[in-house]
């Protein structure tokens, strides 16, 4: 069936639409819609969709709720893969929604081309939004983001010192090949490097890692 797709979204017109667009595609198919966070996780329970493309304001239960529930354990779809959907550039909410766990966001005045490339990105397992775009909107929403805790530096404790450098930079916007060569490290070791923070951490892709060093103070907004 190529990717299964659930369209959560409270606006009848939104979702129609959004369905026209990925129908097209020989490789995806729209499996449901929910009208609200309540409706997106049930039917995310009992369709297990690759993509969830998420409305984050919706009424009963919103996207970042919806968002939390489905990623953090608590039902049976936690292999699903959510992309947040918001009417704003920089919405205060993608915050959130990155922290519960979505992959990226786009917004909805999105051309088809875009909404397609994202949904094929979060399906394949990666991150949508670039780590540069991700600091972006951490700078500015980093107020938003909860005081460091004892358990969140007990974590860090665990990671070595060349996990911790390679992770300051890359939450800076680096990509592999730049945390590479400032660190003179070969691409595939700074990939290994990533992907043992990613297991150390319990996180699914790079935009996570970049909140959890603004939520742990190893970045801080404004800084390079």
């Amino acid at each position: 069936m190529g990717i299964t797709i659930l369209i959560a979204d409270d606006q009848p017109l939104m979702r129609a639409a959004l369905r026209t667009c990925l129908a097209a595609e020989p490789d995806m198919a729209v499996v449901g819609e929910a009208a609200d966070g309540h409706e997106a996780v049930e039917l995310a329970e009992r369709l297990q969709p690759n993509v969830i493309i998420m409305d984050i304001r919706m009424p009963r239960m919103d996207g970042v709720a919806a968002t939390r529930r489905l990623l953090a354990g608590t039902s049976g779809a936690t292999s699903v893969r959510v992309l947040a959907l918001t009417t704003f550039d920089l919405d205060e909410y993608v915050v959130e929604a990155l922290r519960a766990g979505a992959s990226g966001f786009l917004l909805k005045d999105a051309t088809p081309e875009e909404l397609i490339h994202a949904v094929r990105v979060i399906a394949a397992g990666e991150a949508l939004l670039a780590p540069a775009v991700t600091r972006r909107l951490l700078d500015r929403y980093a107020r938003l983001l909860p005081s460091t805790t004892p358990h969140t530096q007990a974590v860090v404790t665990r990671l070595t010192d060349r996990e911790l450098a390679v992770l300051k930079i890359l939450a800076r916007g680096s990509s592999n090949a730049e945390i590479g060569e400032a660190m003179h490290l070969a691409q595939s070791s700074v990939k290994s490097h990533v992907s043992h923070l990613l297991a150390k951490l319990g996180m699914t892709d790079r935009v996570q890692l970049v909140v959890f060093a603004y939520e742990t103070g190893l970045v801080q907004p404004g800084l390079r």
